[in-house]
């Protein structure tokens, strides 16, 4: 199940004026000069040439008079809540794949709808009537299949396969349908000759081994619709992070730390929220001419603590291959990973202490805002500072 232009439509459907109009969520344009990207738009917006991870800027110029929208992540994480509340009610086994997909293996859950085409129209409808919103559903032997089917009618759309016509469904389809294949490999096989998914299948696995490796034995399989993959229900974190895309590229080093250190809290923050420490505290910079590095520090005992991921991170940006004020930074970002629970020790350890606090923090925010409760260094040159 894939939830229609999930981000758009939950504001079209906040703000019913909305409706009917191109609406792009993501970065504010600033008249075609603003930077970052479309995070979602609309069928609407669709129209004019405009789609997801569109650079902003050329989605103003496709679509002066699309309504451009800010991201709302905290309302589009409660609706995708109730959503997937709504599917476990289907089925035990029902894998995220994002905020606005989900896997569901419903092998089990049949009997009480006689066919998958009644269980799919009953997901749908549901959807539709709890949330206002509409879902495409694909529905087929294995996940691979069923992706693909969840695609080819949006919006609102329902393709079912059934065992005996996955290759006659999968066979016609562009190469580029086929997962694993992005634009580089499709161009490459398309210089092959290879323009459909049906074309790829008559290769021998021999050939496919000699030309492509062991990626040749995943795309054979593919390409005759084998995929063994189960549902899995949980997928265990590997790693937390928050980066930001300035206004302007900058090489103003003060500006740099002071990025790390709201970025380091952010982190913090989820951190906690999940019951995480990790080992490893990353940094990346991208440059103005869009190369990007990335720096790792383990640490001797696992974090939470904004402080100590902070401290740790300024110390990585000092050895970065290019002095930030030789070469203008565009995009920012801290990451830690290596995680594991965190656990209650017999004796309280600095660190410790350090999340207690921030951990504090954390509960005057929920209750009183964002802005509530702050650091002094995070008022500098603000209204704030001045009263």
């Amino acid at each position: 199940m894939d939830m229609d232009a999930f981000y758009a439509s939950v504001e079209q459907r906040d703000r019913p004026e909305l409706q009917g109009k191109p609406v792009i969520v993501g970065a504010d344009p600033k008249q075609g000069r603003g930077r970052g990207v479309v995070a979602a738009c609309s069928y609407e917006a669709r129209r004019f040439g405009v789609r997801s991870a569109l650079p902003i800027s050329k989605a103003y110029r496709l679509c002066p008079q699309g309504i451009y929208l800010p991201v709302r992540m905290e309302r589009y994480v409660e609706v995708s809540h109730r959503i997937m509340s709504l599917l476990g009610e289907y089925t035990d086994l029902v894998e995220p794949l994002s905020i606005d997909e989900a896997f569901l293996d419903v092998t089990g859950s049949l009997r009480p709808y006689g066919t998958v085409e009644a269980l799919a129209r009953s997901i749908k409808q549901r959807v539709r009537e709890q949330e206002q919103l509409a879902a495409s559903v694909g529905a087929a032997p294995n996940k691979f299949i069923a992706k693909i089917a969840s695609d080819l009618q949006k919006p609102d759309g329902l393709v079912i396969v059934p065992p005996e016509a996955v290759l006659a469904f999968l066979h016609p389809l562009p190469i580029g349908k086929l997962w694993g294949v992005g634009p580089k490999a499709e161009a490459h096989l398309k210089e092959l000759g290879i323009e459909k998914i049906g074309d790829l299948a008559r290769l021998r696995r021999e050939e496919m081994d000699r030309r492509f490796g062991k990626h040749g034995q995943h795309l054979w399989e593919l390409a005759h619709g084998i995929d063994d993959r189960p549902v899995v229900t949980e997928h265990e974190i590997k790693s937390v992070g928050h980066e930001t895309t300035f206004e302007r590229d900058t090489g103003d080093l003060a500006l740099l730390r002071e990025t790390l250190l709201s970025l380091s809290e952010q982190v913090g923050v989820r951190l906690r929220r999940h019951g995480l420490k990790g080992r490893a505290v990353s940094v990346k910079l991208r440059y103005q001419d869009f190369t990007t590095f990335t720096r790792q520090v383990t640490l001797a005992e696992p974090t939470a603590a904004a402080a100590r991921i902070h401290s740790h991170a300024r110390e990585l940006l000092d050895k970065f291959p290019h002095s930030p004020l030789e070469k203008k930074v565009r995009l920012i970002g801290v990451s830690v990973g290596h995680l594991e629970e965190r656990q209650k020790g017999l004796f309280e350890k600095q660190e410790d202490k350090e999340e207690k606090i921030e951990g504090a923090v954390d509960r005057v925010q929920e209750k009183f805002g964002p802005g509530s409760l702050r650091r002094a260094s995070h008022l500098k040159d603000s209204p704030e500072k001045a009263r």
